[in-house]
This record gives C-alpha cells, sequence and structure tokens, in this order.
C-alpha cells in the first residue's frame, strides 16, 4: 500500500474540533503530531484586529502519516463533521516510515 503524509492546516478555532475526530478514530490514525504555525497570503482570511495588523492568522498544522486509503478516509470524516472548516490539507509520499 502507498504510504503518505497528511498535514492539515488548521484555524484555531476548529482544531481541537478535528483533533477529537483524529483521536476518535485509531485504526485510521493511530497518532498524530501538531505544531501551531501562522498563516500567510491571499487566501488566508485575516478577521481580527490583531491578525489584520500582524498580517497572519494563527493556524494548527497537524500531520499523520499511514496508508493513503486511511488518510483519504479521515479527510472525507473531517469534511463530513466539519464541511465548513476553512482548513487547507495536502498529501505527500512517504517513502519509509516506522519506529526506532
Amino acid at each position: 500500500m502507498t504510504k503518505v503524509l497528511l498535514t492539515l492546516i488548521v484555524p484555531q478555532d476548529v482544531a481541537e474540533h478535528v483533533e477529537d475526530l483524529l483521536l476518535s478514530r485509531p485504526d485510521l490514525c493511530p497518532g498524530f503530531s501538531s505544531t501551531q504555525v501562522a498563516g500567510h497570503g491571499s487566501a488566508v482570511p485575516l478577521v481580527a484586529p490583531a491578525e489584520q495588523v500582524a498580517g497572519h492568522a494563527p493556524r494548527t498544522a497537524l500531520q499523520t502519516a499511514g496508508d493513503e486509503t486511511a488518510m483519504r478516509e479521515l479527510l472525507a470524516l473531517i469534511k463530513h463533521h466539519l464541511p465548513r472548516a476553512n482548513l487547507f490539507f495536502w498529501l505527500q509520499p512517504v517513502i519509509d516510515m516506522g519506529k526506532l
């Protein structure tokens, strides 16, 4: 099976909901990493006055890796439960993965 890395860039107001969805499906997502990041660019709406002044919006980056089928199921789960989450995602091929 093809292994991929799923990266989600999530607005902070929905990050906990997405994390809960990932945690609710250990069969698809046995674990993930999260990092606080800043969203920049024309595709990132700057809503709060502090965001407009800073020129970026706070986001949470979530990453998990596994079988492509499982990662696509996770995306479908998020889309079903949070259809207006305003998150950005990408999938990347993984050459190798494991635990040492």
